[in-house]
């Protein structure tokens, strides 16, 4: 996982948190919505960074088996 995606999800995550908190003292059901969605998105795409980067792991180390 890159850096900047690291940094862009966590963003995301930090201001879905916000939304909700906002909306939840605010009685507004939208942003709270709004915001549970939004810490979802970043859920799923860190999932999906992870995912990618044990991918990427594994193939190195069976590149390393073959190759000593």
């Amino acid at each position: 996982m890159g850096f900047g995606d690291k940094i862009s999800n966590a963003a995301e995550d930090a201001k879905g948190k916000a939304k909700e908190k906002i909306g939840d003292a605010t009685d507004n059901e939208n942003l709270e919505n709004e915001g549970r969605a939004d810490q979802a998105s970043a859920t799923a795409k860190k999932v999906g960074e992870n995912v990618k980067d044990a991918a990427d792991n594994a193939k190195d180390g069976a590149k390393d088996l073959f190759n000593k």
